[in-house]
């Protein structure tokens, strides 16, 4: 099955006529998708394009989350399976599983999740502070607690929560 994949247009909607740009400046949007039963939202800035999962090329003696690279339109694309990150050990790779390219600082790393769902845009008041909890992520990762509605996103800070696995031995784009 040849791959599909969707381009994220990093551009914002423009404000109303007749809005203040203040209130532009509080509405945020991120992508929701989803990592078994829980929902995970990132900043739409931070992704550049929604990808089908292919196998990507392993690289020797890669550990942990580093699932290997891929080639991106002449870009070396380190790929980092989020589900096995945040502790997950039963990961099963299948069709219906897609790679989010987030732009993480001058790099791009594709980012494994069991799927994705849509952009929500939140309001100040829709992201609510993260509670001190234990757990295998530092709270520093951890942006706010999106609420809409019913529904409940774990909002990642993207960038610091990848730093150490894009850091530690995962190869430089190429061009």
């Amino acid at each position: 099955m040849p791959a599909t994949h969707t381009q994220i247009p990093a551009t914002r909607l423009a404000p109303a006529p007749g809005t203040a740009q203040a209130t532009m400046t509080d509405l945020r949007e991120f992508l929701a998708f989803k990592i078994g039963n829980e929902e995970y939202g990132v900043d739409i800035l931070r992704v550049q394009e929604i990808r089908s999962y292919e196998k990507p090329t392993t690289i020797a003696n890669a550990t942990g989350e580093l699932q290997g690279v891929m080639n991106l339109r002449g870009v070396i694309v380190p790929i980092i399976d989020l589900r096995l990150k945040l502790g997950q050990t039963a990961v099963q790779y299948d069709p219906l599983k897609v790679v989010i390219v987030l732009n993480i600082g001058q790099r791009m790393v594709g980012a494994v999740v069991d799927g994705v769902s849509d952009v929500l845009t939140l309001e100040r008041e829709q992201m609510r502070p993260m509670p001190a909890l234990r757990g295998d992520i530092a709270p520093e990762h951890l942006l706010a607690i999106g609420s809409v509605g019913q529904r409940m996103l774990i909002l990642l800070d993207i960038e610091k929560f990848l730093a150490n696995s894009v850091a530690s031995g995962t190869p430089a784009a190429c061009h």
